[in-house]
Formats: C-alpha cells, sequence, structure tokens
C-alpha cells in the first residue's frame, strides 16, 4: 500500500502540511526533559519534511536565535530549503537585563528580519508574524514596515500573534494578514468566545488560524505525570 499523502491547507497560494512542526522545544523553554540535542534535532526535522509534515515554526526569541540557527544549518546540510514553508517571528524579546520586551517599530522590524534572514541563510521567509504586539507602536506602523519587506522580497506573507480582533482589523487595512497565530486547545478556547470576536472577525476578513500549544503545552501528551 502507497503511503497516504500528509493533509493540507491551504495558506495563500501554498499547500502546508495540516500539522506544522513548532521548532521552539528544541532550542527554547521545554528542558524537563534533560537538554537539546542538535544531532536529534535535526533527525526529527529530516523525518518531519520526509513524510510532508512542511509547514515549520520558529522564532528568534527561541534560544534565544540558536532555533533558527539550527534550521539554517539543516537547510544547508540538505538542500532542502524548497520543501519547507517556513514561518519565523520578530517583536519579542530580552532587554539588556534580561526583562521581557517587545518592539514594532519599523528599524527594529527591517533589522530583525534581516538578522533571522542572516541565521537561517536564506534569501526569503515565507510567513512573517510580528510576535507580540507592540502598544507602543501604532500597528498601521508595524505593518507598513512588513510591506516594505514583503516589497524587497525578504518576506512573502505578513502574520500577527497574539493580537485582537480590534489589532487585527486595523492591521488588514493596512494588508491583507495571511495568518494569526493564536492559542487553541480546550484548554484555551478564548478566540472563540462573544468577548473577543476573535474567530468571527478573522474569518471575516479571511485571516487563516495557526494555533500553537494545540496540546495544552504538553498536558495532552500523556508526558506529564
Amino acid at each position: 500500500m502507497a503511503p497516504q499523502k500528509y493533509p493540507t491547507r491551504k495558506l495563500g497560494d501554498d499547500n502546508v502540511s495540516a500539522i506544522g512542526l513548532g521548532c521552539m522545544g528544541m532550542s527554547f523553554a521545554y528542558t524537563s526533559f534533560g537538554g537539546y540535542d542538535d544531532k536529534a534535532s535535526a533527525e526529527v526535522l529530516t523525518k518531519a519534511a520526509d513524510i510532508g509534515m512542511n509547514f515549520w515554526d520558529t522564532s528568534d526569541i527561541s534560544g534565544p536565535h540558536t532555533n533558527e540557527k539550527l534550521i539554517g544549518k539543516w537547510f544547508k546540510d540538505t538542500g532542502r530549503r524548497k520543501e519547507i514553508f517556513l514561518a519565523t517571528k520578530f517583536g519579542n524579546l530580552r532587554d539588556a537585563q534580561g526583562n521581557p520586551t517587545v518592539r514594532g517599530d519599523k528599524e527594529y522590524v527591517k533589522k530583525a528580519c534581516h538578522d533571522s534572514l542572516e541565521r537561517l541563510g536564506i534569501d526569503q521567509i515565507d510567513l512573517y508574524y510580528q510576535h507580540r504586539v507592540d502598544d507602543k507602536v501604532p500597528i498601521e506602523e508595524t505593518v507598513q514596515a512588513m510591506v516594505e519587506l514583503k516589497n524587497e522580497g525578504k518576506i512573502r506573507m505578513l502574520g500577527l500573534s497574539e493580537c485582537s480582533a480590534t489589532t487585527l482589523r486595523r492591521a488588514c487595512k493596512v494588508h491583507q494578514i495571511a495568518a494569526a497565530q493564536m492559542e487553541f486547545s480546550p484548554f484555551a478556547l478564548e478566540i472563540e468566545s462573544e468577548q473577543t470576536e476573535f474567530l468571527k472577525t478573522a474569518r471575516e476578513l479571511g485571516v487563516k488560524i495557526v494555533a500553537y500549544s494545540p496540546l495544552g503545552r504538553g498536558f495532552l501528551t500523556g508526558t506529564i505525570q
């Protein structure tokens, strides 16, 4: 029997795997298993590509920076960049004292994209998210900077993450937002609520929802006793 084709969804004009590969845990945040193993992670990346799981997600904060470098090395070692629809993110960072902060100003957006491209060793990012909204900068300014990156050929699609329905609507008036990455699981259903109207707004605007932590941040994986 021939292997089944991996299920896909449309994102723009692209067919991306219905289940994406979140790469953050390979380099950042989840350490209960005893640390990070780049060799094992590279094997996971290869297996994902082999079975058609082509929608990969990373960010510049993951590490920070080491997760993008890990993926960049895999691209270089395998020559399989064209098989992968890659999303990365900007705007969620640490200040000089190590405290979490956000930035969405044009200067930062441009530099963050340049740095991500360099770490990944690629010329273009398929989907570029604002990781967290900067309340100090109008969303219109941030999205306009992203539009300029698209016009320069550095990114293909624009995305937002953890934004409100109002922010999403304002952003779409500047340029179509391809996807919004939001936490969504049996334990995080806020986007469905009448109070947020997020899912309703996204559908109205033609914005795809990309769920993060769909297994409840590991709770549904069977590894938490």
